[in-house]
């Protein structure tokens, strides 16, 4: 999926087979979803409706998709089994926009003749995961025997009319177009000062990768109203979608019952994740830490360090450094042995072993270190992450100084933050 890749027409996709990483059928395609914006800016899509053998639909996001090849389509091998329900801001691309009337817009703004629109087709944008429709392949002629027969062409999105929202409404599915390029802080701070009921229906109109971001910059009171506000299943998967100890934090929160009933509706190794760190102190290491660092082994190479360090959805201290422990790959890990910096990466051939860089100097946390001394640590060792390692010497997770801030800061912060005048750019 490398920028520059040939255009993909939606209509090439429909009934392809959908494969995991080692090569066994998940399923097969049966649509794709996306979500409109505001004006004639090209829509963005939010992943795939596949069928699994099951014959279930589900919902497939596009950061799980690593490959829209010739005739198949490659996962990462994690999919959510819940059956697929379509939410307000969503559209399916094969359902509801192909075979549609539209109107062609001339240079001048102006809508010109009806078109009716026999295919879509789709590009990733360069340097990012994020996909979009881009173009637009409409018949001229109003249909019968004059639509087999009219002209075809291919055009950009934004030369059609009768798509796109419209520029004014109080739809929660304007709002949530109109603030979609705003940063999860900012959008949390819009959601902050909405009534209640706007709150919800935002909420539900998002996306639950979207939604989740939000979560985790919303104070714990908007936190447990707005999940409450949710269908038992959509809040499970969009605890999935927050990072663990955000939320860990969230539902140790909520009455025992709910907690209990959500953990279980979870993925089961989502849900092991969130019950481990909640099994520790709040203001400890490992209350703190993240259970998804990057974990390499000692075997893998530079370059492979720094296309894990890529990944979109990693937060800048998370991809500051890499950590390399014995098999297992994931946390809990085999024996942990050292960090490798970003920096020290960026220096070295990328076929340089990552074992041979391994910084084994610093000593990890433990996972009972209290919050003072976790604070202690990273000033003295100008750290932006951190290892935390149990008594065997296997990697547990990394504390990263975003979760140190924030439980350093007064536990109104967020309220404060959200009311302060005079802020640059606010």
């Amino acid at each position: 999926m490398a920028a520059g890749a040939p255009r993909i027409f939606v209509s090439h996709l429909a009934g392809v087979p959908v494969f995991d990483p080692v090569g066994d059928q998940v399923g097969r395609v049966r649509d794709l979803v996306a979500m409109l914006r505001v004006g004639r800016r090209p829509p963005r899509l939010l992943g795939m409706v596949v069928e699994v053998l099951s014959r279930r639909r589900v919902f497939v996001p596009m950061t799980r998709i690593t490959g829209v090849e010739s005739g198949q389509v490659i996962t990462t091998g994690v999919v959510n089994m819940r059956r697929f329900e379509q939410r307000p801001t969503e559209r399916l691309v094969l359902g509801e926009l192909l075979d549609r009337r539209v109107r062609l817009v001339g240079p001048d703004g102006r809508e010109a003749e009806e078109v009716t629109v026999l295919d879509v087709s789709i590009r990733q944008l360069p340097a990012r995961r994020e996909w979009e429709i881009d173009k637009v392949f409409v018949r001229r002629g109003k249909g019968g025997a004059l639509r087999r027969k009219g002209e075809t062409l291919t055009v950009e999105w934004s030369a059609v009319s009768g798509f796109s929202l419209e520029e004014h409404g109080q739809g929660a599915e304007n709002l949530v177009a109109t603030f979609e390029r705003l940063r999860p802080a900012d959008l949390a701070n819009v959601l902050h000062h909405l009534s209640p009921k706007r709150r919800a229906e935002v909420a539900a109109a998002l996306d639950d990768d979207r939604l989740a971001d939000v979560l985790e910059e919303l104070p714990e009171d908007d936190q447990i109203e707005i999940l409450g506000k949710l269908k038992e299943e959509r809040a499970a998967d969009v605890l999935e979608a927050m990072d663990p100890d955000d939320a860990a934090d969230l539902l140790s929160e909520l009455p025992e019952a709910d907690k209990e009933r959500l953990l279980t509706l979870m993925q089961p190794e989502e849900a092991a994740d969130v019950r481990r760190l909640m099994a520790y102190e709040d203001r400890t290491a490992g209350g703190l830490m993240t259970t998804e660092p990057i974990v390499l082994r000692p075997d893998a190479t530079v370059a492979d360090a720094l296309a894990r360090v890529r990944q979109q959805d990693l937060s800048p201290a998370l991809a500051a450094q890499v950590y390399v422990c014995r098999p297992p790959d994931e946390t809990p890990t085999g024996k942990y042995l050292g960090t490798v910096h970003f920096q020290r990466l960026l220096r070295d051939p990328p076929f340089t072993l990552v074992g041979a860089l391994v910084d084994s100097d610093l000593p990890p946390l433990a996972p009972g270190t209290p919050l003072p001394a976790v604070t202690s640590y990273f000033a003295a060792y100008n750290l932006v992450a951190a290892a935390v390692v149990d008594e065997s010497g296997s990697l547990l997770g990394a504390v990263t100084v975003d979760d140190v801030l924030d439980h350093l800061l007064p536990d109104d912060w967020r309220e404060t933050e959200f009311h302060e005048e005079g802020v640059a750019g606010g």
